[in-house]
């Protein structure tokens, strides 16, 4: 994301996007495209923004009525209203541990991290002002205390700074990947090897910008993982991370193909998958209906203090939706 300068002088935030249409697609006017192709957009923002010169199709503007081809590239540039302050909210949270210097928290399903663009309430950080008199500030005011980042729909534990100092000091073990994290997985199908590593480079999508993929200009990323338990057509899967990519764990599995069971955005929410007929995708289907969401837990971490400069490890239990799927199967 860049600030650019709007008339009056100010600085006026704005996201760079870029969509490839893919070779199958059926020529289709580009308004009605992008309607559906981009989150929490209408029909009508999308004709005002063509009709501003901010949607380039191969470099060209075009009118609302173009007819889009295989492989055009379409290039946009919103405008993000002003950013509000975040807000303390009275939301609860599951503290696993907390002193004068950090917590850990344990995420729920369904919150997102900080404030964004689309999302100023109902987040951690949100939770945490309530909560806490003091977070560290290196972030920007609408990301306090927080040292790194779950996705949305990804449960489990999270380490967040009180102070400037100890914002730096763990960043510096998450920068030097001296940070132990485990992840817990149900994923699609049995593996054919009980451990692995997946060493793949990761980056935006170029067919859907809200997607990450293996790309290999990407940026390096690597996942190990661990067969714990083998089912008929699911497996509980341990996982740790050397780097910290974004959505690097779901894009890894999909990639190897062990999506991550209910995943909606990696091919992970198919009773058919790899096939799946008769009673096998019934019971796959009654296993979905337990779950609205990727089966991925961040279930330990463990860091050096701050303070004693001592090494510190946290747990957590699974979430009562994956529970509910392992013993169901």
């Amino acid at each position: 994301m860049s600030s650019h300068s709007s008339s009056d002088g100010s600085l006026e935030e704005r996201e760079h996007a870029r969509i490839v249409v893919p070779a199958g697609e059926h020529r289709k006017r580009i308004d009605v495209y992008l309607t559906h192709h981009i989150e929490n957009a209408t029909r009508s923002k999308v004709q005002q923004a063509i009709e501003a010169g901010m949607v380039l199709v191969n470099g060209k503007i075009v009118r609302s009525s173009y007819q889009l081809n295989p492989d055009d590239v379409i290039d946009m540039t919103f405008p993000h209203p002003p950013r509000p302050d975040a807000l303390a909210e009275n939301i609860p949270l599951d503290i696993v541990y907390e002193d004068g210097y950090l917590l850990v928290v344990n995420k729920p399903a369904g919150m997102v991290t900080h404030p964004a663009y689309t999302h100023y309430t109902g987040t951690l950080v949100n939770a945490l002002l309530f909560h806490c008199n003091h977070l560290s500030k290196i972030n920007t005011e609408m990301r306090p205390g927080i040292v790194h980042r779950l996705d949305k729909d990804t449960t489990g534990l999270m380490v967040v700074a009180k102070t400037d100092a100890v914002h730096a000091f763990l960043a510096k073990q998450f920068s030097k990947r001296t940070i132990e994290r485990e992840y817990w997985a149900v994923v699609w199908g049995r593996f054919k090897s009980p451990k692995g590593t997946i060493d793949a480079n990761l980056g935006r999508s170029k067919r859907d910008r809200k997607k990450v993929a293996v790309t290999e200009d990407g940026k390096s990323a690597i996942t190990e993982y661990e067969v714990m338990k083998e089912y008929e057509f699911l497996s509980l899967v341990r996982l740790h991370l050397k780097t910290g990519r974004t959505h690097q764990i779901r894009v890894h599995l999909a990639h190897i193909g062990h999506p991550v069971f209910g995943d909606p955005t990696y091919n992970g929410r198919s009773n058919t998958w790899n096939g799946l007929e008769g009673k096998k995708s019934q019971q796959a289907g009654k296993l979905l209906k337990l779950i609205s969401r990727q089966a991925l837990h961040a279930k330990t971490i463990g860091f050096i203090h701050p303070a004693t400069k001592e090494f510190v490890k946290f747990d957590s239990e699974l979430p009562e939706d994956m529970q509910s799927v392992l013993k169901k199967i």
